[in-house]
């Protein structure tokens, strides 16, 4: 199953309103379970982040863990961890990328920040998992 563009547009909006709350600028990218873009917006971010939150956004759908996650397993790999990262058009394992979950627990989608600091682009991003249903 697949995130609904309704409940991507829900997770889009809470996460935007966590960035909001925190005065962040950020951009933010939903993508379905097979790492297809669904929903994106910028909140007064720079250009540049963007590609980051479509990248996180699809390496914690492909991996089914959130970035920071998997920048761990990523660290952990000595010299195989450069392949891992510029596998797939590239990862980014920083964390603000997360899984979302339907309420059965099955992954259909992810949502990522980018744009602040590593914790307050998890912090955003987790709002909007929170909040796609």
């Amino acid at each position: 199953m697949n995130i609904t563009y309704d409940s991507a547009v829900n997770a889009l909006s809470a996460a935007i309103e966590k960035a909001r709350e925190l005065n962040t600028p950020v951009s933010i990218a939903v993508v379905d379970a097979g790492g297809h873009l669904v929903a994106f917006g910028r909140w007064n971010s720079v250009y540049g982040v963007a590609d980051f939150a479509v990248k996180k956004a699809k390496t914690a759908v492909m991996f089914g863990v959130d970035t920071d996650v998997m920048g761990a397993i990523i660290a952990g790999a000595g010299m195989n961890g450069y392949g891992m990262i510029n596998a797939n058009d590239g990862l980014l394992t920083i964390a603000g990328g997360v899984t979302i979950k339907d309420k059965t627990g099955n992954i259909i989608g992810a949502i990522a920040s980018s744009g602040g600091t590593p914790e307050q682009d998890k912090e955003i991003a987790m709002a909007g998992a929170c909040g796609n249903l």
